[in-house]
């Protein structure tokens, strides 16, 4: 069974007007993505899903014209050998660079997927792990900045659906994200596990002024309070409490950045994206190397159903891991546009999907509604 073909498909979603959510990389105009499909000889046809970073039409290229050379012909069953040529060609003579890792990210989750349905196996099984119930949180992109009464009822309504875990944005005005904190905390009570994410918009200073804050909380972590590379600042950041736990990793690539986590010793918390990090390949090593250091996995969702199936499979077959992103955007309709891949629980948790491969049935018919729109998809003020 080889590889035949790889295509990859933009698309992007304008949000309405006066919709938006702001958070710490700015305020949303639009959500895009990329829906990668690997052919195959024998007829079977994978998909996965690549994040877009802030040029969809720039991994799209690097696609087409780079990657899908080097592996075309190759056994689609072996994802090594894929991501080793891939590797030798793309990574290690021109670094980790975010691109390729973004563009490899769906390739490698379509070969996974092509492996499932070849062997008529749901991925999780097929990665050595079961059908079982997995605790996931309130997020995506939601919960930004707003008042602090109508956040803490956003709040309450996922609480309300079955939630026992949200994800706050903050990075605002100290001010402000400390008051939104604890109000929030007021109105769910000590029972829901509150996480925030700082979207790489604090400083040292402004960390130290919010971290006790988010201690009196009992926050479960201060998420990418500094951009990827920064690791000066977050070792310093994991000097100043033990009691708030450091999160990253959803924009670091492949095993080898988050091995750089590891000797900084900074992070104790790591936050994969499988669109993002080199795929599913990748994101089992990432785990494997985090076990042995008893670093949980809270893996980072994107925008599709590929990407949040492919996550709760993931998280069903390694031993160290934690919770689901949940998107709960009102205004992502990549999320559901093949079904709903999950729902939540009573429990707070959710299950992965049961077909084959990634167990999503894919109907194209659905991309020409959402045709890709060039421009940034965030504003920004300066």
């Amino acid at each position: 069974m080889k590889i035949s073909n790889v295509t990859a498909i933009p698309l992007s979603y304008r949000l309405p007007e006066g919709k938006t959510v702001t958070m710490g990389v700015g305020s949303t105009l639009k959500r895009d993505a990329i829906i990668i499909r690997v052919e195959t000889s024998d007829g079977i046809v994978g998909y996965g899903e690549s994040h877009p970073g802030r040029s969809a039409g720039a991994i799209v290229s690097l696609i087409e014209n780079t990657l899908k050379p080097l592996i075309l012909g190759m056994q689609a069953t072996d994802v090594i050998g894929a991501w080793q040529r891939i590797h030798r060609m793309q990574f290690s003579s021109h670094g980790l660079g975010a691109g390729a890792a973004l563009a490899y990210s769906g390739i490698d989750m379509a070969l996974w997927d092509i492996r499932g349905k070849a062997a008529n196996m749901p991925l999780y099984e097929l990665l050595g792990g079961s059908s079982k119930r997995i605790p996931a949180y309130a997020g995506g992109i939601a919960l930004g900045y707003q008042p602090k009464e109508s956040l803490a009822e956003e709040a309450q309504s996922y609480v309300d659906q079955g939630y026992r875990a949200v994800k706050l944005r903050i990075g605002d005005t100290t001010q402000n994200d400390i008051a939104r904190c604890l109000h929030v905390r007021k109105v769910l009570g000590d029972d829901i596990d509150i996480l925030t994410d700082a979207n790489t918009a604090y400083t040292i200073a402004q960390v130290r002024r919010v971290l006790p804050a988010l201690a009196d909380i009992k926050a479960g972590w201060l998420e990418e309070p500094f951009a990827c590379n920064d690791f000066a600042s977050y070792r310093e950041a994991a000097k100043i409490t033990p009691l708030v736990p450091i999160a990253a990793g959803e924009n670091h690539f492949m095993r080898f950045e988050f091995a750089q986590m590891l000797e900084a010793g900074a992070v104790q918390v790591w936050q994969p994206d499988l669109s993002k990090t080199g795929g599913i390949t990748e994101a089992i090593r990432i785990a494997d190397l985090g076990s042995a250091f008893r670093i949980p996995i809270h893996a980072h969702s994107s925008a599709t159903g590929l990407n949040h199936a492919a996550t709760l499979h993931y998280l069903a077959a390694i031993e160290n891991a934690g919770y689901f992103e949940a998107c709960v955007s009102h205004f992502n309709p990549f999320r559901d546009m093949f079904g709903a891949t999950f729902s939540i629980g009573k429990d707070g948790c959710v299950e992965p999907p049961k077909g084959p491969g990634l167990g999503v049935e894919v109907d194209e018919a659905i991309f020409k509604e959402y045709p890709v729109v060039d421009g940034p998809g965030y504003i920004v003020k300066f």
